[in-house]
């Protein structure tokens, strides 16, 4: 249905998925038939080369948005966001890998006054996992560190927020995979409400379009880059702390080892003005992110 009066909006990103993009509509279709909201499904086609336009096009009441090229996942949520007609915005994969029984209580959580409401799966099924799943727990870990805010899954694919959270952060959301990831923390670190709902995680049906390495070192770029954003001073606090530590040893250890007779490396200078380097920068991002609050 496409009127003024949508409260829900499903934006689906679609990329090759003529294999899951059935079931997975029919499963949203059926969810939302037993609840009592005015909804759209919005199918965003990524420049799919297979039949994953034309089957999600033969469904009642689902609308297709078409990349003339593929974009990347995080370019095709920005698309159907801003094609979205809803008060909220509900994402999932086109994969078949998100159970949706979950999404009444996320909405229960929403209209308690959440922001966002993450779908935490309970266990890694994606492809991959021995390499996914360290270099998942790594970043996951950094990031819970920069937004102080432990987060149970980073760049879960089901969530619900609200269109204007989205809005807001539309300039720095990237193409990639990393968009959840991105959107999480940057709404942690803008001190909106996140709530996370543990869910069930299933094998993929189809090929899976993740890169181990690109993928990966896109999420670890953007961890760094959004946090740069937000909160600066976790990040070069550490640093300073760090090489500050190490010139001080080696300060004193230089004392003894030229027994006192004022004479200091050029070495250990270096590294102790290093640090004061890094802590001045890292004051002065945090003063321009303080500054640019104060004008918003």
């Amino acid at each position: 249905m496409e009127d003024k009066t949508v409260k829900i909006s499903w934006v689906v990103p679609a990329y090759n998925e003529e294999e899951a993009i059935e079931p997975v509509l029919k499963e949203i279709l059926d969810l939302m038939g037993t609840l009592e909201y005015t909804y759209e499904v919005i199918v965003v086609d990524d420049g799919s080369r297979d039949r994953t336009a034309e089957i999600a096009s033969s469904l009642p009441g689902v609308r297709i948005v078409t990349h003339q090229r593929n974009r990347g996942n995080g370019a095709a949520r920005t698309t159907g966001v801003k094609a979205s007609l809803g008060e909220y915005v509900i994402m999932t994969d086109a994969d078949g890998t998100y159970p949706l029984d979950a999404v009444p209580e996320m909405f229960r959580l929403m209209d308690d006054g959440a922001a966002m409401v993450v779908g935490a799966r309970v266990r890694e099924a994606g492809t991959m996992p021995l390499l996914r799943r360290p270099a998942k727990a790594f970043i996951k870990a950094l990031a819970s560190y920069m937004v102080e805010f432990k987060i149970p899954d980073l760049n879960s694919g089901l969530r619900v927020l609200r269109k204007d959270l989205a809005q807001r952060f539309f300039g720095i959301l990237p193409t990639t995979h990393s968009w959840v990831s991105t959107i999480t923390m940057a709404a942690i670190s803008s001190g909106e409400r996140v709530e996370f709902v543990p869910i069930d995680y299933h094998p993929r049906i189809g090929r899976s379009t993740f890169h181990p390495i690109r993928d990966t070192y896109n999420y670890l770029y953007l961890v760094v880059r959004t946090i740069m954003y937000f909160n600066p001073v976790r990040l070069f606090i550490p640093l300073f702390v760090a090489l500050f530590s190490v010139g001080v040893i080696k300060f004193i250890v230089d004392l003894f080892r030229f027994k006192f007779t004022g004479h200091i490396p050029a070495s250990t200078v270096i590294i102790l003005l290093g640090a004061i380097q890094v802590a001045a920068i890292g004051l002065l991002a945090d003063l321009i992110v303080k500054t640019g609050r104060l004008r918003q």
